[in-house]
């Protein structure tokens, strides 16, 4: 039997409704088991006799009948009963239930290594050369890197592929910039930081950004020749330094050692912030998961010629184009435009052959926003045209958007500070931790500074992870400080607390009995309504884990644990522990502490937040 029983229960009434119904049966058709909605009706409730009743042309109660004498349940279930209409609900054996909870009593939780490992590549992160990482970097750095983490734990290998924005006439322009401020003595590259190339960049913008509308309306309204003068001076100057910017990535694009020199201090400046913020946030991203679109350069042109000698792309007015109306999109996928210039459509395409084709991929996930959801579609199925998703068996490749919502403010609009700037991520993380630092001194003063510190770092972040990651990630959310810190409901603070409660309780177990976690041992009896509760939760992790993989959500993870956590409180509060009636029953409740610990601890590394021993 699996370690999760609803498993098997699903199973064998698949089976009974075959016995039952033969070549009658609806095609998909299934049992509908669902967890009972009161344990005093039972554990379980298959509710398929309504629908198939209808479609069998029999009352609902007689299918419920039929399904109940075919099923082959007696050695994991109560007999069953049949309620109302034609509900059906299922007990399940206590024994069966410590039996699964003792199987899953091991590291691997009853996740077992998969026979054929896929090889997953997950797009995450995605920063931009010069600039801070914000809020809007918060969700796809967090919800990519728990992506990854979730196939890591099913043992799936996992390459990150932090998108890097580090190319392009944009990038010229402030690496021209930044050349011509060193040249001029008002930088130094050494002691550069990223506040101060953001000003730049931001400056160089600024400097290219023509105000043809203005210079529009002088001349419409007859402003007079000052204001037509200081006008065109405007327009001339910022089409100036757009030609200076085309020069630069040309110089960029040749090698230029100058200009070499500039962009690699300014990358190294920007990804050693980057890398920062996701040290702090526990997202493995780095050098070596980092592949930005410099690196696809020089094989943006023989995708295009590519795609242009097998007909997969064509012109049209002057452009090079993708159709996609065989695949369902009326949109046509831009793939070259009409002056030659490559897009960010180039770039994707570029990156899927490469992942597929080099790395393996078996399953290709991008975490990035919403906004971006008909870009994805046709980059897709732009690949699949092209045979860029092809992988060495023959198969496509799995292509997934995990797409996300935006992070509101208060006032339910896109979160900003007072001046209407993106909030930058570092500043975020700060607060966060600063007011989980109260929180921790007010609970336990006597802590010293550095537990204090290192406690409040992963209370602090954990709860903003957690915030984000246990919003449904199609949503938006708001971020709320007091809400996400709190130490009850569904926060990150209330899971660390569970689990640090259940290793106070170990440490007590061992100065009164002697009982150490490691050397735990004794029959695991499950027969309360309590200690059922908690053992039916647990079965629930391995099928959990899968899942929230399977499906890019997080959430349901994050919505497991609560739920573990909850189920736990109910248990301590009416099954004594420490205080048990004899020695049997203190160890059997102990091991499924201990198993609920392990749970949990496993569920908090695998979302990415830190599970602590005190707070």
């Amino acid at each position: 039997m699996t370690i999760d029983p609803s498993a098997a229960l699903e199973q064998r009434l698949t089976d009974a409704l075959r016995a039952a119904f033969g070549d009658a049966l609806p095609e998909g058709a299934s049992p509908l088991l669902t967890p009972a909605k009161s344990t005093q009706f039972g554990d379980f409730q298959a509710n398929a006799a309504m629908a198939l009743g209808k479609a069998l042309g029999m009352p609902p109660r007689e299918v419920a009948q039929k399904i109940v004498a075919a099923a082959k349940v007696d050695d994991i279930a109560h007999p069953m009963e049949i309620a109302g209409p034609g509900f059906i609900n299922i007990r399940l054996r206590d024994a069966v239930l410590a039996a699964a909870c003792d199987a899953m009593d091991t590291e691997a939780l009853g996740i077992d290594a998969p026979q054929a490992p896929r090889t997953v590549v997950v797009d995450l992160c995605g920063v931009n050369l010069a600039k801070q990482m914000h809020v809007g970097h918060l969700r796809a750095t967090v919800i990519g890197d728990a992506i990854a983490r979730l196939h890591e734990r099913l043992g799936h290998r996992v390459v990150r592929q932090n998108h890097f924005g580090d190319w392009g006439l944009p990038i010229a322009m402030v690496t021209d910039a930044v050349l011509r401020a060193e040249k001029a003595g008002r930088i130094d590259l050494a002691t550069l930081t990223l506040d101060g190339l953001e000003r730049v960049y931001r400056e160089a913008q600024s400097a290219s950004a023509a105000d043809r509308a203005g210079l529009a309306a002088v001349k419409r309204f007859g402003l007079g020749p000052k204001a037509l003068a200081e006008c065109e001076e405007q327009v001339l100057g910022a089409m100036e330094s757009q030609q200076e910017s085309k020069t630069a990535l040309l110089r960029l694009q040749g090698g230029d050692k100058d200009y070499q020199r500039v962009w690699d201090r300014i990358s190294r400046i920007t990804l050693d912030a980057c890398f920062e913020n996701c040290r702090r946030l526990h997202a493995r991203v780095d050098d070596s998961a980092t592949a930005g679109e410099s690196t696809y350069r020089d094989e943006l042109a023989d995708v295009i010629r590519d795609l242009e000698s097998r007909g997969v792309a064509e012109a049209s007015e002057g452009a090079l184009i993708v159709r996609l109306d065989e695949l369902g999109i009326k949109e046509p996928l831009l793939v070259r435009k009409s002056d030659g210039g490559f897009l960010y459509a180039t770039t994707d395409l570029a990156g899927i052959r490469r992942r597929v084709g080099k790395i393996g991929a078996d399953l290709v996930v991008y975490a990035v926003d919403a906004r971006q959801s008909l870009h994805f579609r046709q980059v897709f199925a732009a690949a699949k045209k092209a045979g860029y998703a092809r992988t060495k068996s023959g198969t496509d490749a799995e292509l997934v958007h995990a797409a996300f919502g935006t992070v509101l403010g208060e006032d339910n609009r896109p979160f900003k500070t007072r001046s209407g700037d993106n909030v930058k991520l570092a500043d975020l993380l700060d607060e966060a931790v600063e007011r989980a630092a109260k929180a921790v001194a007010e609970k336990n003063p006597d802590l010293s500074d550095a537990d204090r510190a290192t406690i409040a770092e992963a209370i602090g972040i954990g709860a903003i992870k957690y915030t984000d990651l246990s919003s449904d990630r199609l949503r938006d959310y708001v971020f709320s400080f007091d809400r996400m810190l709190a130490f009850e409901g569904n926060t990150g603070p209330y899971l660390q607390y569970a689990l640090v409660r259940i290793l106070s309780i170990f440490r007590k177990a061992e100065e009164r009995f002697g009982v150490r976690w490691d050397d735990l041992n004794g029959d695991l009896r499950v027969q309360t309504p309590e200690e059922k509760a908690i053992a039916l939760t647990l079965l629930r992790y391995p099928t959990t884990v899968r899942s929230a993989a399977e499906t890019a959500e997080p959430h349901r993870l994050c919505a497991y644990l609560f739920d573990l956590a909850t189920a736990f409180s109910a248990f301590f509060a009416a099954c004594p522990v420490l205080q048990a009636e004899d020695e049997a029953e203190r160890a059997s409740r102990l091991r499924l502490c201990r198993l609920t610990g392990r749970t949990l601890r496993d569920g908090l590394e695998t979302l990415g937040l830190i599970p602590l021993e005190r707070m």
